[in-house]
């Protein structure tokens, strides 16, 4: 490993979205991020989850235009994103998930940075992939 290069975690991550509204409200109403910054000239949103951003382009917008076709059936700009929660009750997150009509997929003891922890998938409104867990 070089001493130039250590990572310490994921900075942000950038989706490209078709409904911009649809999209603020999924992911700071049901899964709690904060808007920190705006540059509505460009749609540009960046949302604070943890110590980590997830911003959000309009495909229609400046920079979102230059990412080519919007996502859909056929491709994804990404798998899934996984957000490591602060606390982990399995009960309460599908309840909270459920109140707000999120479909819950599939749940499990999973390995990631933290290594082994239960966690579960769900999509966010334009069928990103999201795993949340312990």
């Amino acid at each position: 490993m070089s001493a130039a290069i250590e990572i310490t975690g994921i900075d942000h991550v950038v989706l490209r979205v078709k409904d911009l509204k649809k999209m603020l409200t999924f992911y700071t109403g049901v899964l709690g991020c904060r808007i920190e910054r705006a540059q509505e000239a460009i749609g540009l949103y960046q949302l604070r989850a943890g110590s980590s951003l997830i911003d959000l382009v309009s495909v229609d917008g400046t920079l979102g235009r230059k990412g080519g076709a919007a996502p859909g059936r056929q491709g994804r700009n990404l798998d899934h994103l996984c957000l490591r929660l602060a606390s982990f009750d399995a009960d309460a997150v599908k309840e909270h998930l459920a109140s707000h009509g999120v479909d819950i997929g599939d749940e499990g003891i999973r390995y990631g940075a933290g290594g082994e922890g239960p966690s579960l998938y769900l999509a966010d409104p334009e069928g990103n992939g999201l795993e949340l867990r312990a």
